[in-house]
């Protein structure tokens, strides 16, 4: 394919995608959002956005790859160093400007606002308007700033804006100290957690222990964190699961490290017929009977969960279950699942979890799933889709958020995201076989069964 002929193709796939990602707005909410919208769209935090995330992905792919060919290379080079977009984003988040524009729908001048949280009228401007620039607040009149739609995402009653804050402020410090860590003789090789990029910054200022024991020093930390995976729920659409896979052909379900039931409980709503089985550390269920009883007693009267304790690390979940579901956004104790964990330790849980499984059960890990950016066959995707030609078979940009969640692991736990090359590996050392990968655009469901 020629130059001009890959160009064109380009074209056709932002035109082709931008009109399904308006369809699925028009059909959940009879209209389609501007930047100036003051709400959030009906279609914004539905369970399943599966559609609207596969058509947005093939948009952002597609635009970055067609303005990366188009402009010269220095110009897009730069851009990759020069953004400090997060370090804006975070300085609006934690002085609560989003909270204190909510009260002044038609917008508020920045030197008032400037005077509300103490900061240089000057400087806040242009903070304000480098995310304004980027379609986050808007500038209804010279200076003077209003929320839309994306800014709500700000405000401190937001989830989403806890995990926002989480990277803008504490990640960011892993950031800064990469090239340190990959240099320093007791850092460079070590995929321990406590020799991560954060905890290498955080000791430069005193802390002794681990990222766990610097959570445990401060309630108001660990709140946020804990909400924080709650919005990695919104973002990554965790229970688009429950619309895309065949839940109806399933009687029993074991959710392995279920925290409350942020999954099993609408799990359980949504499919009454199914019995489940939650595990998790002792603690942990004590505060999930409290939510289920408050959420669904329906399911506690007619005894459709139990809760067995469970430490995945040193036990079996209960023997013979339909399903067993682990997924990387559940949090518990603080910790999630899978990819949190070097090799070593996820195999540890895999095996442990393998014991358990009879010969016609399925074990789901609910994760993102890296692919590399060389195209390869159909068939060695498993099921993963794969982007159209002339664009990057991981879907480039597209696809950025996951890629950049992996440096996340990296700079918080020295743990990873796993490629599905990883991800069969690590099965088949802990003796299970990937059978199918379910796409879920932000994410994947892997289904493995014994080997």
């Amino acid at each position: 394919m020629s130059g001009e002929a890959q160009l064109e193709a380009l074209l056709e796939i932002i035109n082709t995608s931008a009109r399904q990602a308006i369809a699925e707005y028009k059909n959940r909410g009879n209209s389609v959002p501007t930047l100036d919208a003051t709400e959030f769209h009906p279609l914004d935090f539905q369970e399943d956005t599966v559609a609207l995330k596969k058509a947005v992905r093939l948009l952002e792919g597609a635009c970055q790859q067609l303005c990366a060919t188009l402009a010269p290379p220095q110009h897009t080079v730069i851009n990759f160093a020069q953004s400090y977009d997060w370090a804006c984003t975070g300085v609006a988040i934690r002085a609560r400007i989003a909270d204190i524009l909510d009260g002044h729908p038609k917008g508020i001048h920045v030197s008032e606002l400037a005077e509300m949280v103490h900061f240089e009228k000057g400087k806040l401007s242009r903070i304000m308007r480098v995310l304004a620039s980027k379609g986050c607040f808007t500038e209804v009149d010279t200076d003077v700033f209003a929320n839309n739609r994306l800014s709500l995402i700000l405000k401190s009653s937001s989830n989403p804006g806890c995990l926002v804050r989480i990277h803008a402020q504490d990640v960011s410090q892993g950031a800064a100290v990469l090239y340190e860590t990959l240099t320093e003789p007791e850092y460079a090789t070590s995929y321990d957690p406590d020799k991560a990029p954060l905890i290498y910054a955080l000791k430069k200022k005193g802390l002794k222990g681990s990222f766990f024991d610097w959570m445990k020093e401060d309630d108001e930390r660990r709140e946020s964190y804990h909400r924080a995976m709650i919005g990695l729920g919104d973002i990554m659409g965790s229970l688009s699961v429950l619309h895309h896979y065949p839940w109806d052909t399933v009687s029993t379900v074991c959710d392995v490290g279920a925290s409350i039931g942020t999954f099993s409980l609408p799990l359980a709503k949504k499919y009454p017929h199914l019995k489940i089985t939650d595990q998790d550390l002792p603690e942990v269920l004590v505060q999930a009977k409290d939510v289920w009883a408050k959420d669904a007693p329906e399911a506690l009267q007619g005894q459709r969960v139990e809760f067995i304790p469970l430490n995945f690390f040193e036990e079996s979940p209960v023997h013979g279950k339909d399903v067993y579901y682990v997924s990387a956004n559940l949090y518990s104790l603080l910790r999630n699942i899978i990819h949190d964990w070097p090799d070593a330790e996820a195999a540890i849980i895999l095996r442990n979890v393998r014991k358990a499984l009879a010969p016609h059960s399925r074990l789901l890990i609910h994760d993102y799933v890296l692919a590399n950016v060389n195209r390869k066959s159909v068939a060695e995707y498993m099921g993963a889709d794969v982007a159209p030609e002339p664009m990057l078979p991981n879907f480039g940009a597209g696809n950025s958020r996951m890629y950049q969640q992996d440096l996340n692991m990296w700079f918080i736990h020295n743990a990873k995201e796993r490629t599905l090359a990883d991800s069969i590996a690590l099965g088949s050392a802990a003796g299970l076989r990937l059978e199918k990968v379910y796409d879920l655009a932000e994410s994947a469901v892997l289904e493995f069964r014994l080997a």
